[in-house]
């Protein structure tokens, strides 16, 4: 181990010093220039060598440029950063408007090892004539490294875009109609919505829909769960991190949520899972549309369009003080409930319908479909899940059973339901055939029906009867004489 020059003999102690003299007088004639720099960054000194290059970085004169801030007078330097680290940086490629350099950078010690400045090398001038081999090679490795870059961002756009459409909400219940027709009316604006609804309704479909359907389609869909990440990790997810930020962070700094959005949508899932320490920086970036990362002093424009779900009841959170209020008008600009499967029982039918074949070509499984009485026993189920709880359910009874058609036989292991609760009149429409019927007996029931309606709406009138079915008068004569049995005249 080396000892400290202060433990050596005065002799020792002289020789060292001779040395490191001898070594700086040798490196400032060996070198094309050198220049050494304080612990404040400022220039304290340069070679001979170094003042040619003082023209061409725009001065005329050495004390023009001796104490300035190196990171001042010589674009794209690393002194400062070999300062800053102690850390040095052996060979490097410095490109400015004096040229191309090959250079060293030293960082420079006192006896107790604390960094007091450093030292910097211009160990070739112009390399590209001398080493061009070498630079060529540097330089088809930096295309190929930009275009990886490129590729690299293309696709990261593309996972970051959303899929869903408003067509891919399933379903044409009331609910689920006037659901679609405020996420189109959400679409058109860049007002901050704000979903609510119980988990697994499927906010974040409808959030990516509203994007689709937007001026922003085109743009990132990026998408947080709050609830998901850690408390001590929200803010750099959030707002991103600088280089060096802290101890263990990336050297080049690191993106935030809200820039990875930049031009897009950010959809922040479970909004009332957020503390509150961090609900006052989210309100100030919502307000101001500009961010600060984490250990940066620089703020950054922000063009996002933000949609927030949550399952909570944020206005109770606000009377309770966990919520804070501000916040909530903020977000509470375009609010849209989204309702519970078991407000739309309706469309049960179509959602099975889609989540069995979903489930088919995501497992590698042969299509099911559900018979009447399986969906009968479904309706009679609160589903405290709701679509997602579904989903599990279907997924489960198809990879234990064989059969394509699946039964209430099938789901009773499965689900216990209060097989005595009446079953909901919107779960069958009035044209659904009854079981064992055939389709032309189906066919002809719901026609004898539908013109007996016409008919009482119209007070007998078969004019008005056939203009009501979108039929003409003499078809509706054919109908009404081809009945079994005929509606001779019209109902009373």
């Amino acid at each position: 181990m080396t000892l400290p020059a202060s433990h050596l003999p005065r002799s020792a102690e002289a020789v060292l010093e001779l040395a490191a003299r001898t070594m700086f007088d040798t490196l400032a004639q060996a070198a094309q220039g050198m220049l050494v720099v304080d612990r404040r960054h400022r220039i304290v000194w340069i070679s001979e060598g170094y003042k040619r290059f003082l023209p061409a970085l725009g001065f005329e004169r050495e004390d023009q440029f001796v104490g300035k801030r190196v990171e001042d007078v010589v674009p794209n330097t690393l002194l400062a950063q070999v300062i800053d680290t102690g850390q040095p940086i052996l060979l490097d490629l410095l490109t400015n408007k004096a040229g191309t350099f090959l250079v060293s950078r030293l960082p420079l010690r006192d006896e107790l090892g604390q960094v007091i400045g450093a030292l910097g090398l211009v160990l070739l001038d112009h390399p590209e004539t001398t080493m061009q081999p070498l630079m060529t090679k540097f330089s088809r490795l930096t295309e190929e490294l930009a275009d990886a870059r490129r590729q690299l961002a293309a696709e990261q756009g593309r996972r970051r875009r959303a899929k869903h459409t408003i067509a891919s909400y399933v379903g044409s219940s009331p609910a689920v109609l006037e659901l679609k027709r405020l996420a189109r009316r959400a679409a058109a604006s860049d007002a901050t919505v704000l979903l609510l609804g119980e988990t697994g309704t499927g906010k974040e479909l409808l959030a990516q829909a509203i994007h689709n359907a937007g001026p922003r389609a085109a743009r990132p869909f990026v998408g947080v769960n709050i609830a998901a990440v850690p408390d001590t990790l929200l803010e750099a997810e959030f707002f991103g991190v600088a280089p060096g930020a802290y101890t263990g962070a990336e050297r080049k700094g690191r993106p935030g949520k809200f820039q990875l959005a930049e031009g897009g949508t950010l959809f922040l899932d479970e909004i009332g899972d957020m503390p509150l320490p961090l609900q006052a920086k989210l309100l100030r970036v919502l307000q101001e549309q500009e961010v600060e990362p984490l250990g940066s002093n620089t703020v950054v424009a922000l063009d996002v369009r933000v949609i927030a779900a949550t399952s909570r009841d944020l206005p109770a959170m606000v009377a309770a003080g966990q919520f804070r209020a501000d916040l909530y008008y903020r977000l509470h600009v375009l609010p849209i409930r989204v309702p519970a499967l078991r407000e739309r029982l309706d469309d049960l039918d179509a959602l099975a319908e889609h989540l069995l074949d979903d489930i088919a070509r995501r497992d590698g499984l042969p299509p099911r479909s559900l018979a009447a009485d399986a969906l009968d026993w479904l309706a009679r189920h609160d589903w405290p899940g709701n679509i997602r709880e579904l989903r599990n359910l279907l997924e489960q009874a198809s990879l234990v059973s064989d059969e394509r058609l699946l039964g209430a036989r099938h789901l009773r292991p499965l689900l216990a339901v209060d097989e005595s609760r009446p079953l909901p009149t919107t779960v069958r429409r009035p044209d659904t055939p009854a079981d064992g019927q055939s389709l032309p007996a189906a066919v002809a029931a719901l026609e004898q029906r539908l013109i007996t309606e016409a008919l009482q709406a119209t007070g007998g009138n078969k004019l008005a009867a056939a203009r009501r079915l979108g039929i003409a008068r003499a078809t509706l004569y054919e109908k009404l004489a081809s009945l079994n049995p005929p509606l001779t005249r019209s109902p009373s």
